[in-house]
C-alpha cells in the first residue's frame, strides 16, 4: 500500500447519509477478480445516464473536482453488505480520504486495509466542511501524522485513529507486510521444528 501522511486536494463534498456500497459499487461490477479496474463504475447509477453519458450534475462530474482524492459525506457511509469492492473502487477512483460523521464498522475496516484513511468528525464540522465545499472547490490538506484537516481558509479540525491502524496507513503496511517483517524470526522457528 502506499503511505499515507498528508493529502493535499480539493475536498469532493457527497452531500448524502446512508450511502451503502451498492451504492458505491453496484453489484453487476463485483465479476472481476483482480482489486483495480473499479473505479470506473464507482457511483455508477448517480454518476451515469442509462446512455452511459455523465450526469453533469453530480459532483464528482463536475471539472473542478476531478482528480479529488478526499471525499466527505454525511452519516453511515459504507452501510449496507460488507463488500471489500467498495474501498477497491474508491481508491481506484483516486481517493485516499474518505470524511465522515460515521461509518459502517465493515467498511471502515476494509477502507483501513485497503489504504484508505476513513475519517470520523461531528456532525456540525461535517456541515461546515459540506456547505464551504460546495460554496466553491475548496482544497484541504489532510494530515495523518498530525491528525488534523485544514483548510485553505484557515479553519482547523482535528480527529483521531486507532494507533495500530494509524502506524500501518503512516508506513503503507498491510497484514501481509507486517509479517514479512518478522520473516527472520518466522524462519528461524519453522528451521526449530524441523
Amino acid at each position: 500500500m502506499k503511505p499515507i501522511k498528508e493529502v493535499t486536494s480539493v475536498l469532493a463534498p457527497l452531500e448524502r447519509s446512508n450511502v451503502d456500497t451498492d451504492q458505491i459499487i453496484p453489484k453487476q461490477f463485483l465479476k472481476r477478480i483482480e482489486r483495480t479496474g473499479f473505479g470506473k463504475y464507482l457511483f455508477y447509477h448517480w454518476r451515469f445516464n442509462d446512455d452511459g453519458t455523465e450526469k453533469p450534475e453530480f459532483i464528482l462530474n463536475k471539472p473542478e473536482y476531478k482528480g479529488t482524492e478526499i471525499l466527505i459525506a454525511r452519516e453511515n457511509f459504507g452501510c449496507g453488505s460488507s463488500r471489500e469492492h467498495a474501498p477497491w473502487a474508491l481508491g481506484d477512483y483516486g481517493f485516499r480520504v474518505v470524511i465522515a460523521t460515521s461509518f459502517a464498522d465493515i467498511f471502515y475496516n476494509n477502507c483501513l486495509k485497503n489504504g484508505i484513511l476513513a475519517v470520523q468528525l461531528p456532525a456540525d464540522q461535517i456541515e461546515e466542511l459540506l456547505a464551504a465545499g460546495k460554496e466553491k472547490p475548496l482544497q484541504v490538506t489532510v494530515s495523518l501524522e498530525d491528525e488534523t484537516i485544514k483548510t485553505e481558509d484557515g479553519a482547523v479540525y482535528s480527529f483521531t485513529t486507532d494507533p495500530y491502524r494509524r502506524e500501518m496507513l503512516l508506513n503503507g503496511w498491510d497484514e501481509i507486510a507486517l509479517t514479512l517483517k518478522l520473516e527472520d524470526k518466522i524462519a528461524k522457528y519453522e528451521k526449530a521444528q524441523a
